[in-house]
C-alpha cells in the first residue's frame, strides 16, 4: 500500500459512530497503517433532526484528548497516532469556531461543510422541489461563503460531500457543471496555503469516483495545489484506508507527486 497514513477517522468520540478508537487502532496496525489521525466531528450549531438532537455533534474534546494520548503511549512503538478535529463551518458560527480551534493543539484539522444555510444535504429535504444540479450549487456557493469567512483549518474535507446523498448522486454530476464557482474555491484555498483531502469514503457509498471527484483533484493540481491528505472518512474499522490503492494512482494520473501528512499543524510531503 502505497498510502500508510489515513488522515479522516471517526470514532466513539464522533455522534455518529459507536467503535471504540483502540479497535480502530489495532485494524490499522493489522493493515500496515503507520499514521493514523482520528479527526472528530464538531459541528456547533447543527439542527435537530429525526436522528435526534444536534448536540450529539460537539465533541467532548477532553476526554477525547485523554483517551488519545493513553493510546498513543500504549502503541507508540506500532503506529504514530495524531490528534485532529473535523470542524463543521458555517458563516454565522466563524468567531466561536475560531476561537475553539485555537484552545487545543491539534495536529491536523478539517474544514467541513455539513450544514448548507441551515440543513444538511445528508437528509432528502435538502434536494426536495428542484433539480440535484441546483443543490449542488448551493452547497458550493456556501463552501466559497466558508472559505472567505475563516482560515483556521489545514485543508478542506470532502469538497463535493452533498453529491453522495442527492436523488441521482453522480450520475448527472460534473466539475464542468460547476466550473466557476470550484475554482474560485480552489483558487482561495491555495492563496490561503490550504490543501484539500482525497476522501475515499464516497465510493463506500456508491459513487463511481472519490470526493471530490477526480476532475477536481485535476484542477487542484493544474492551479498549482499541492496540499492534499488522503482520508477513509471511516466510522469503524471497516472502512480504514479503504481503495487507498486506487487513490494513489488517481493521485498521480492528476499530476501529484506527494501526499501530504500533518503534525502539530504542519505539513509534510510523502511522496506517492
Amino acid at each position: 500500500m502505497a498510502i500508510r497514513a489515513d488522515f479522516h477517522l471517526h470514532s466513539a468520540f464522533s455522534g455518529d459512530c459507536d467503535t471504540p478508537m483502540e479497535d480502530m487502532i489495532k485494524k490499522g496496525i493489522e493493515l500496515g497503517l503507520d499514521t493514523m489521525c482520528f479527526t472528530e466531528h464538531h459541528d456547533i450549531d447543527y439542527p435537530d433532526s429525526e436522528e435526534g438532537p444536534g448536540d450529539i455533534f460537539l465533541l467532548q474534546t477532553d476526554p477525547y484528548l485523554y483517551e488519545l494520548a493513553s493510546l498513543k503511549a500504549k502503541y507508540a512503538d506500532q503506529i504514530k497516532l495524531l490528534f485532529g478535529v473535523e470542524l463543521g463551518l458555517q458563516p454565522h458560527l466563524m468567531r466561536e469556531i475560531a476561537v475553539y480551534a485555537k484552545s487545543f493543539e491539534f495536529d491536523f484539522v478539517i474544514g467541513s461543510s455539513h450544514i448548507c444555510h441551515g440543513k444538511d444535504p445528508y437528509y432528502p429535504a435538502f434536494y426536495e422541489g428542484r433539480s440535484d444540479r441546483e443543490a449542488y450549487q448551493e452547497y458550493f456557493d456556501s463552501i466559497l461563503e466558508n472559505v472567505k469567512k475563516f482560515s483556521n483549518f489545514d485543508v478542506y474535507g470532502h469538497l463535493d460531500y452533498a453529491v453522495r446523498y442527492g436523488k441521482t448522486k453522480d450520475a448527472e454530476y460534473s466539475y464542468a457543471n460547476h466550473a466557476d464557482t470550484i475554482d474560485a474555491i480552489l483558487e482561495l484555498l491555495i492563496e490561503k496555503g490550504k490543501g484539500i483531502e482525497l476522501n475515499t469514503g464516497g465510493l463506500r457509498k456508491g459513487m463511481k469516483d472519490f470526493h471530490p471527484c477526480t476532475d477536481i483533484l485535476k484542477r487542484y493540481r493544474e492551479l498549482g495545489g499541492e496540499i492534499i491528505t488522503i482520508g477513509s472518512d471511516s466510522h469503524g474499522c471497516a472502512g480504514i484506508a479503504t481503495d487507498f490503492d486506487r487513490a494513489a494512482e488517481a493521485l498521480k494520473a492528476c499530476g501529484f507527486k506527494y501526499y501530504t501528512v500533518f503534525e502539530k499543524r504542519s505539513p509534510e510531503f510523502i511522496r506517492l
